[in-house]
């Protein structure tokens, strides 16, 4: 597949000002030629272009300009997929970015799957497959926190880690295995100390990664956030609050929300996707029985439960009815409506954070938004951990060569035959290699480059 020369829109579909029409492969400048049409004295075509520059012109096809665009030519290898590369620029819209890519399908092109000019970066060696992942990471990015640990990624730290680690692991292996070649020289005590050292060294260094994932995983997809409470407990107003602007219908009436409201908001560098649930009680209208289902589905898959109780009630009417999807779930209780007389803020101790606050005045927003960050975020975030931070994948293939480096270490420190603990540190640099895509199948490509938007 890399004998051939892809094209694909590379910015958002819809209208704008500019749209870019990417190309990459073998043919990409005599495609771009066929159907680029230079003006002013200084434009040229695409193949007699010098590398990284741009030149202005129309689309033509079929003897008809199409569209007045800007050419960029890129010669390989100093272009993002170490091919030879042209973007054109064009206006934005639907139409125009469709007829320039249809044009250049036309004359030769093939439409590029999706994340297949990333995965032509990887194959062709650019990057590896931590930064590959990286790219998809930086587009996705809600936070300033998410795209500082992207870009991290993308520039190689991750990968540069465990490359290293897996040097280290190697030379274990040759040691070894010069100890096999020669079975009547025994492994000396000191030296059977050392590996052990080093090996105790490298599943140390494995260990600090593997605790990266969880806030990787964190500012990767956020967080599931439910507010439930009983009707006119101020969810919705909770809801706005948190936002900074009316997103939900507030009223005094009870019984106001009836559906699922979904919001992504940004609480001090978390993503956290908000869900506004319908008042949990016994329900006569089908309408609102159905809003009281599609809450508990938001509480069994959120990660994090606000309970909203009302303060300005006695406690027997505001305390919320047991829920078993409550049971393991992290969760703050937020005393609302602190503003009005006869609030009363005391609660048996239980374990569970409580924050007194007024929706109706801000009181105590901030303080609650403190407390979440405390509760689902791990410490600060320090520059190192955000040059690291694993995903599920890494996470996955990280903890099979931690495993086999301690089953290498059981192996030398009771003596077993060399073999085993040559065949354990070959698993263990095996796994490390395919974090970084050094052993590769093609399914799992085809699983990370399927999540990349096509033209990317």
């Amino acid at each position: 597949m890399l004998n051939d020369t892809i094209a694909a829109i590379a910015t958002p579909l819809g209208e704008g000002g500019l749209a870019v029409v990417r190309v990459s492969g073998p043919e990409a400048l005599a495609v771009a030629g066929r159907c680029f049409a230079p003006a002013g004295r200084n434009n040229l075509s695409p193949a007699a272009a010098a590398s990284h520059t741009v030149h202005f012109g129309h689309i033509v096809r079929d003897g008809q300009k199409l569209d007045e665009v800007l050419l960029t030519v890129l010669r390989a290898p100093r272009t993002m997929t170490r091919e030879d590369v042209v973007e054109i620029s064009c206006h934005g819209g639907l139409l125009p970015a469709k007829l320039v890519l249809d044009t250049l399908l036309s004359q030769g092109a093939r439409l590029a799957h999706p994340g297949e000019f990333t995965q032509r970066a990887f194959l062709n060696g650019r990057i590896d497959l931590t930064q590959a992942e990286a790219v998809n990471d930086l587009i996705h990015s809600r936070t300033e926190l998410a795209l500082a640990m992207a870009s991290e990624q993308l520039s190689g730290k991750l990968s540069r880690l465990i490359n290293q680690m897996r040097d280290r692991l190697l030379g274990l292996m040759a040691q070894v295995e010069a100890h096999i070649d020669f079975p009547e020289e025994d492994i000396a005590p000191q030296t059977r100390e050392q590996l052990l050292r080093e090996l105790s060294e490298s599943t140390a260094q494995m260990e600090r990664l593997l605790e990266t994932a969880r806030e990787g995983r964190i500012l990767r997809q956020g967080i599931s956030v439910a507010i439930i409470g009983l009707p006119n407990a101020g969810k919705s107003s909770l809801l706005n609050q948190l936002l900074g602007f009316d997103r939900a219908i507030i009223s005094p009436q009870a019984g106001t929300t009836r559906d699922t409201i979904e919001v992504f908001a940004n609480l001090r560098g978390l993503p956290l996707l908000l869900t506004d649930t319908a008042g949990l009680r016994e329900a006569a209208d089908p309408i609102e029985q159905e809003g009281v289902r599609r809450s508990l589905e938001a509480l069994a898959r959120a990660d994090l439960v606000l309970q909203v109780v009302d303060a300005s009630q006695n406690r027997a009417a505001s305390a919320d009815p047991p829920l078993p999807g409550l049971k393991g779930k992290a969760r703050i209780r937020i005393l609302n409506k602190i503003d009005l007389p006869g609030a009363h803020l005391e609660f048996e101790p239980d374990g569970i954070p409580t924050i007194p606050v007024s929706c109706q005045t801000g009181q105590g927003i901030e303080a609650l938004k403190e407390a979440i960050k405390k509760l689902v975020w791990a410490g600060g975030v320090a520059a190192e951990m955000l040059e690291v931070m694993i995903n599920s994948r890494h996470q996955e293939l990280l903890a099979k060569a931690r495993q086999s480096a301690h089953a290498a270490a059981a192996g030398l420190q009771d003596a077993l035959p060399l073999e085993l603990a040559a065949m354990d540190l070959r698993r263990a640099i095996n796994f490390l290699g395919e974090i970084v895509g050094k052993t590769i199948t093609e399914d799992l490509l085809d699983s990370i480059f399927s999540q990349f938007c096509i033209g990317k």
